[in-house]
């Protein structure tokens, strides 16, 4: 305690105030010295004793502040005392709390990018190993032209689905870093809906499949365009993927007060109830997933539409299809 300058300042100056009052006393009168003595002591030692608890107390915060640098997770009861060190335990004690909670935070990070990289990694690494070994069968000269149509057709698709990883990857770390600004702006509701489903188009002409759209001219909201059409996009794409040659998909509108809502029906197959708690995971992929399936067009649509405070929900009846709920909320002036 007495290597602490503050407390070395204050005795002296309370013992040379105390020797200063006593001379003049003893000068004066003579007498009481002996009381003013014991009063001086007791001061002393009353000032000594209440520094001696507060620089323990302080040499307390030190240790606890040692054993957090040193890695010690265990946190202290805050104390609710009141008093100048209380204020500054309990200040510790939240920054300690926040930090504890940001690392616990990054270690979670770290984990999802792990995984991530590892997930990446696999969707990457199939179709170049399969790309790899028709190259090395298209080099056979003997090799029938229809066989080699066949195989530089299905590099190309292989290539394809690549491009749309990538790109789908490279807009999901775009959302992630927060580095896109949504822009809201009114627009038709049909026409958002043509927007999304206008590179469908021929892919489901190849199927025979019919997109009915059931939407009033009159509905209008707002929201970003662009993005907005890119969630509806992917919930399409999932819904023409999972329906049969011949199928219908089926996109009607409904008004509910705040928000507009948006459902989209397949005669698909369905989604197996294990995966229906999964279903917008990033890179999860069900039981009935395609063979060309990523697992991140559904995850990307939730999170468009989650940054613009909507919603998108799924329910489903293995065998009877599927119907994604999507709410556009409205804005409350």
């Amino acid at each position: 305690m007495f290597r602490n300058q503050e407390v070395k300042y204050g005795f002296w100056v309370l013992l040379t105030v105390g020797i200063l009052s006593g001379s003049a006393i003893f000068a004066e009168s003579g007498g009481g010295f002996q009381y003013f003595f014991l009063f001086f002591l007791a001061a002393v030692i009353i000032y000594l004793l209440v520094n001696h608890i507060r620089y323990r107390k302080i040499s307390s915060l030190s240790l606890y502040l040692k054993k957090v640098l040193n890695g010690d997770k265990k946190l202290d009861i805050p104390d609710n005392v009141e008093g100048e060190l209380s204020l500054l335990r309990n200040d510790i004690y939240k920054i300690v709390t926040r930090l504890e909670t940001q690392a616990e935070l990054l270690s979670e990070d770290k984990a999802y990018l792990a995984g991530s990289l590892s997930d990446i990694s696999h969707q990457l690494k199939t179709p170049m190993t399969s790309m790899m070994v028709m190259t090395d069968i298209l080099r056979d000269e003997s090799l029938p032209a229809e066989k080699r149509e066949e195989f530089i057709d299905s590099i190309r698709s292989q290539l394809k689905r690549m491009e749309w990883l990538l790109s789908s990857l490279l807009k999901m770390s775009k959302l992630d870093a927060g580095a896109i600004q949504f822009k809201q702006e009114p627009v038709q509701v049909s026409e958002l809906v043509r927007k999304a489903a206008e590179h469908l188009l021929i892919p489901m002409e190849l199927k025979n499949q019919t997109l009915v759209v059931e939407i009033p001219e009159s509905q209008h909201i707002s929201c970003d365009v662009p993005w907005t059409s890119e969630a509806i996009s992917n919930i399409l794409k999932n819904c023409m993927e999972h329906t049969p040659e011949d199928g219908k998909i089926t996109i009607y509108s409904e008004e509910r007060g705040v928000y507009l809502q948006l459902v989209v029906e397949d005669s698909g197959e369905g989604i197996a109830p294990e995966d229906l708690p999964h279903i917008f995971e990033r890179f999860y992929k069900g039981k009935n997933a395609g063979r060309d399936s990523v697992g991140i067009g559904l995850a990307m649509a939730k999170y468009i539409l989650n940054i613009q405070n909507g919603q998108v929900e799924v329910e489903s009846t293995p065998g009877a299809g599927s119907r994604f709920f999507i709410r556009l909320y409205r804005k409350v002036i």
